[in-house]
């Protein structure tokens, strides 16, 4: 076996599992129910899957151009996908359509907003 066959069988695993992990932040988003979950499954596992095809990707060209355009794509799947679930995450818990029942610790409740804000300051003790 030569160097490349290995990289190549490396580049083929790693693009196999990135899209098993993708695949299965897709079942996630449709199959939970609460935003939560659903932000979990559309952060955690994409994002994972991505740096591993992106890893194979350039593990297959072998190129300088390759790891100039991969370390771009990952360093902003790490910056956006975790800021836009927070993003979600509080506009749905502003907007109360998460499953406050299942909320084992509300960390938001005592949160200090303005007053008069729709914010979760304004939301009743319970």
């Amino acid at each position: 076996m030569t160097i490349e066959t290995v990289l190549d069988t490396i580049a083929l695993v790693l693009v196999l599992v990135g899209a098993v992990l993708c695949l299965t932040a897709t079942i996630g988003l449709l199959r939970w129910r609460d935003v939560p979950t659903r932000l979990h499954a559309a952060t955690k596992p994409q994002v994972l899957g991505v740096l591993l095809i992106v890893i194979a990707v350039e593990l297959s060209l072998r190129s300088w151009e390759a790891l100039a355009f991969g370390i771009p794509i990952v360093l902003i799947q790490f910056a956006t996908a975790p800021l836009a679930a927070h993003m979600v995450g509080r506009a749905a818990y502003r907007n109360r359509t998460t499953d406050e029942e299942n909320l084992y610790v509300d960390e938001l409740r005592h949160s200090t907003e303005q007053p008069g804000s729709t914010g979760a300051a304004s939301r009743p003790e319970s």
